[in-house]
């Protein structure tokens, strides 16, 4: 895979495992040996824990991470509630109460770009369900971007753990524990809790996102398929340590008077904001399995069938964040890369389906090849959903292409990647997704499959 000359700057370094414990320090000598809070922690720094479980929560699921700081996160003046930055971020929990419930299939053509917007006022939900406060469900937004964030501002989001997938446009990620730098054709995930601000190196920039209130992502168990495939825990990132340390970074400069940072908090979907007199960017050393991270999904083993019949698109699962009930989930992260078809009389591409999951579907790059029809198309930086028992398929004209087509192999998808959020909510369209953004295709599923022709013969071959 190709890399930019950023890869290769000092602030871009990455460990990589998916799921694993990493230590990382900025200064030799940060982290303490042997134990973990000792009472004067090296350097003079201050020992936090950063918990994305609960202390007792099992072995194998806990999520822990020890950051050695100049200052403690809790260092600032109470947080204050603040207006919403558009109509769909920040208006509070009632966002998920107020929902639009409807079983009709949807479209969007490509939202709009924001050129006055950073990350954070550019964060538009449009569909989700669920309770923050309670910890369950989820929410899917389009984000819109036309400047970086302030250098002197923060974000962080108690509400759940937020994964990103760029379709338009770098994100320069700086969270407490390090940098990312997040291309189209790669995601990270942000864990509840991590402050960060989002700079854009290359300009406009425009994606999806996804947060999980309630668990973690993990990667999918393979059975049967074995060791390897699909997402290989190797090729996560997660980034080292790198902290600011100067004059400016604690209100030291005398200059022009002392210097302040604002923090902003995502709170059952409200914001507040605080301002203290220090970065918050002053973690020099961390260690534990609780960290943002990046994936290239370039990197995908795209696994399908050699003999005949499309499988199911839980082959294509990238992350799961898994429910209460075994083999189902509250949201997977599922890719559609270049791949090639070889199945024997067989319709390739996705079949015709009513799905007890909601399919809230992207487009990266590219075209889909179940989705070539219909006005308006699916195209990039589009979205379309499909609820919970709502048929859909191939439109017209892809159907009757496929069921024409000669069953020679063939690679599909060159220079294409669609993606999926699943999940096992009935989950609700905001007044945003619906109207404000004006971007619903109008009879989507008449444009789709209104056309599509009969070809029954009464019994008879």
């Amino acid at each position: 895979m190709p890399v930019t000359a950023f890869e290769f700057d000092e602030k871009y370094q990455y460990q990589n495992g998916f799921d694993c414990y990493f230590e990382s320090s900025g200064v030799t000598g940060a982290l303490p040996l042997g134990q973990n809070s000792p009472q004067k922690p090296p350097l003079g720094l201050y020992a936090e824990k950063l918990s994305g479980t609960a202390f007792t929560a099992p072995r194998h699921e806990n999520k822990q991470t020890w950051l050695y700081r100049i200052l403690p996160s809790c260092s600032h003046p109470p947080f204050a509630p603040v207006a919403a930055p558009n109509e769909s971020l920040g208006i509070g929990g009632e966002a998920l109460k107020k929902m639009h419930y409807i079983p009709n299939q949807l479209r969007w053509d490509p939202f709009d770009h924001d050129p006055h917007a950073d990350f954070v006022s550019g964060l538009h939900m449009v569909a989700g369900a669920g309770d923050a406060t309670l910890k369950q469900g989820c929410a899917m937004y389009i984000y819109a971007a036309g400047r970086s964030m302030d250098d002197r501002t923060a974000f962080y989001s108690a509400d759940g753990d937020l994964l990103l997938v760029p379709q338009e446009g770098v994100l320069d990620i700086r969270t407490e524990l390090g940098w990312l730098l997040v291309r189209p054709m790669e995601i990270c995930v942000i864990p509840r809790g991590v402050r960060y601000q989002v700079h854009l190196p290359t300009g406009p920039a425009r994606g999806y996102a996804l947060e999980l209130f309630q668990g973690h992502f993990v990667l999918p168990e393979l059975g049967p398929i074995g060791s390897n495939g699909l997402a290989n825990a190797r090729d996560f990132q997660a980034p080292v340590a790198s902290f600011d340390d100067g004059p400016d970074a604690f209100g030291q400069t005398a200059s022009d008077g002392p210097k302040e940072y604002t923090i902003t908090v995502k709170f059952n979907n409200a914001l507040f904001q605080t301002t203290q007199r220090h970065t918050p960017f002053d973690v020099v050393a961390w260690h534990g399995t609780y960290y943002p991270f990046k994936y290239d999904l370039g990197r995908f083993n795209t696994i399908g069938t050699i003999s005949y019949d499309h499988p199911d698109p839980s082959i294509f699962t990238v992350l799961s964040a898994p429910s209460d009930h075994a083999g189902t989930s509250i949201a997977d992260f599922v890719v559609f890369p270049p791949r090639w078809l070889v199945g024997e009389d067989t319709f390739r591409p996705p079949w015709f389906h009513r799905n007890t999951m909601s399919e809230f579907m992207g487009l990266i790059r590219g075209g889909y090849d179940a989705k070539k029809g219909g006005k308006g198309g699916f195209v990039p930086g589009g979205a379309s959903l499909h609820n919970v028992m709502s048929g859909h398929g191939p439109d017209a004209e892809s159907y009757e292409g496929a069921r024409n087509a000669e069953l020679k192999p063939q690679k599909v998808g060159d220079g294409s990647c669609a993606f999926m959020f699943e999940s096992c909510l009935m989950v609700g369209v905001t007044d945003w997704g619906l109207r404000t953004c004006q971007k619903v295709q109008e009879k989507y599923s008449e444009h789709s499959w209104g056309e599509l022709k009969v070809h029954w013969k009464g019994g008879k071959e």
